[in-house]
């Protein structure tokens, strides 16, 4: 709970962060990014979300209990759309503004460490933050794509039902702090790496990904919400790497 409390509330020390060090400029590109995508997704989800019910159904043979599946199949098929196309969109999103993003977090590091040069731009550190972002995004799109699966089939299950869209929230929220994460482990570690420590700080990326995920829901909180996440994950993720850094010395 410490670890969620911490990741949550690290969003109010970001505003200081990006006031304090001037980094409103990093917020043009994942903003313009955001609107590309954010148009693509929902007009896709648009098209298909009034098909998934209809399937659901039609794997339905009796008539028996057909009018509360539904209920249960046009609930749960806006949800399943709702909740593939913010994987597809938080993921991509993550993963092109990660070029802009690493450059921000390394700064918000450096100035938490007491340094002061500028980071130079470097066309090859550029395309390696792309591919590993894109790297992490697939691996993370893939088995959130697996664990919704999961939970959505499972909350057809009118036991299961009330329990099923809170943890399919968690899910995301967890892989979306993971992403925000990133920016500053890719620093430190390899992809490996930096699943190992996310899992040992699982309530941080939690809590992160959390407020991410409810500033995105408010419709207009994808123009911000990327390089406001990556500067809320990097206070805390810095202070833990320290803390490890500490100890194992």
């Amino acid at each position: 709970m410490k670890g969620i409390f911490a990741g949550a509330t690290s969003y109010i020390k970001a505003f200081e962060i990006i006031g304090r060090y001037n980094l409103w400029a990093f917020f043009l590109a994942p903003a313009l990014v955001s609107i590309v995508l954010g148009i693509a997704i929902i007009g896709t989800a648009y098209g298909i979300s009034g098909n998934i019910g209809e399937w659901i159904i039609s794997l339905y043979p009796w008539e028996w209990g057909r009018a509360v599946l539904e209920k249960i199949a046009s609930v749960f098929g806006a949800i399943f759309v709702i909740a593939i196309g913010l994987i597809i969109f938080r993921q991509l999103v993550i993963a092109l503004a990660s070029p802009f993003m690493s450059p921000m977090s390394e700064k918000i590091e450096m100035r938490m460490s007491g340094l002061k040069h500028e980071v130079p731009f470097s066309a090859s550190q550029f395309f390696s933050d792309l591919v590993r972002g894109l790297t992490i995004a697939l691996r993370n799109i893939i088995r959130e794509l697996f664990y919704t699966m999961v939970l959505f089939f499972l909350g057809l299950i009118p036991i299961f039902t009330p329990f099923t869209s809170v943890l399919i929230f968690l899910v995301q929220a967890y892989y979306a702090g993971f992403g925000n994460m990133d920016f500053t482990l890719e620093r430190h570690y390899r992809v490996k790496g930096s699943v190992r420590f996310v899992r040992k700080n699982w309530g941080l990326a939690l809590g992160n990904g959390a407020v991410f995920l409810l500033l995105l829901l408010t419709g207009i909180g994808f123009l911000f919400a990327i390089p406001l996440g990556a500067a809320a994950a990097t206070t805390e993720t810095v202070k833990r790497l320290e803390k490890e850094n500490a100890l194992a010395a």
